[in-house]
């Protein structure tokens, strides 16, 4: 573990520090602390920075109630940036925006980010817009009890190539469930964040059972 005289503040007493959302992994702004600021985060567990416009501390989400509960804070191999993770009660940037990089500068045509939350996202605008050919469209126009039959289907169908030890043929399947289960998520309401949720109170029971039979 670090303290925190063991990094490097710039000339005027400050150090960068991005603050990413622990679930998302999503960037949501990048401010400044100095070791006053990054002092107090560390006691509440809440980010509070260094204001240079204002030139006074600020405490995220005093004023606004976006608090920003703190995961976890990391320096980089020179010890002059921070990698603050954080759960957040809600919008990081002061326009309302759940991240503060919205505004794309540049999109390569040949490379993208695939995400779950992308995924998921466009397949609630097919549940919005129906348009016509779409094959998520199809099921969402079908209706659940044909969303659950196909759920169904992709289940068994990656039982058939888990058990004939096919990779290639299991990753396809997998990814055919993946996208199905999701247009379910859609059709019942269900955010990735809810799923990830879950997972993530189990791993905390799985983690507390661990430490009880090694204690034990």
């Amino acid at each position: 573990m670090l303290n925190i005289q063991d990094l490097k503040f710039d000339e005027k007493g400050l150090i960068p520090a991005v603050v990413v959302d622990a679930k998302s992994r999503k960037v949501l702004t990048v401010a400044y602390m100095n070791a006053e600021s990054l002092a107090i985060s560390m006691e509440k567990k809440l980010t509070c920075f260094w204001s240079r416009s204002r030139q006074e501390l600020w405490l995220k989400g005093e004023t606004s109630g976006n608090y920003q509960h703190i995961v976890s804070i990391t320096a980089d191999c020179d010890r002059d940036a921070l990698l603050v993770l954080v759960e957040k009660d809600g919008p990081a940037c002061h326009l309302g925006n759940d991240s503060c990089f919205e505004d794309v500068l540049f999109q390569s045509d040949e490379r993208g980010d695939f995400t779950l939350e992308g995924l998921y996202d466009l397949l609630c605008q097919r549940n919005a817009d129906r348009p016509e050919g779409s094959y998520t469209t199809y099921l969402f126009e079908k209706g659940l009890d044909k969303i659950l039959k196909k759920v169904g289907e992709e289940c068994t169908e990656v039982i058939i190539a888990g058990k004939a030890e096919d990779k290639k043929e299991t990753i396809y399947e997998l990814a055919d469930l993946a996208y199905h289960a999701m247009v379910l998520m859609v059709q019942m309401g269900i955010t990735v964040e809810d799923v990830r949720d879950e997972l993530a109170s189990r791993h905390i029971i799985d983690h507390k059972v661990k430490q009880e039979k090694m204690t034990s």
